[in-house]
């Protein structure tokens, strides 16, 4: 488990659209059974530059890592929050993770 301070900051970082990598994810102290529980591997999609995923500024055809929208939902369940009922009202993940971040700003 963590603080609820570094939830916070953690939180702070998400942007909803960001695969951070699993390393990173240890670095910054993520829980490590939420690391095992929600790492995974992404495929690019090379259609539009929205479906690409870029690693160190370079397109990437596969990248294994945490879906940062993942981490939000994981964050305000700890933190008490109906994550599932957001995701119905806001379909985009960044507007998802910032109505997150809201919800834990007014309880």
């Amino acid at each position: 488990m963590i603080s609820r301070l570094r939830a916070l900051q953690l939180l702070d970082e998400c942007t909803g659209v960001d695969i951070w990598p699993v390393e990173y994810c240890r670095e910054v102290g993520l829980p490590e059974p939420w690391i095992e529980e929600l790492a995974d591997a992404f495929e690019s999609g090379f259609e539009s530059q929205w479906h690409t995923i870029y690693y160190q500024d370079r397109p990437v055809n596969q990248f294994h890592g945490v879906h940062d929208l993942a981490i939000a939902g994981k964050i305000g369940r700890m933190l008490g929050i109906d994550v599932d009922a957001l995701a119905l009202m806001h379909p985009s993940w960044d507007d998802r993770v910032r109505a997150i971040r809201e919800a834990v700003e007014e309880g």
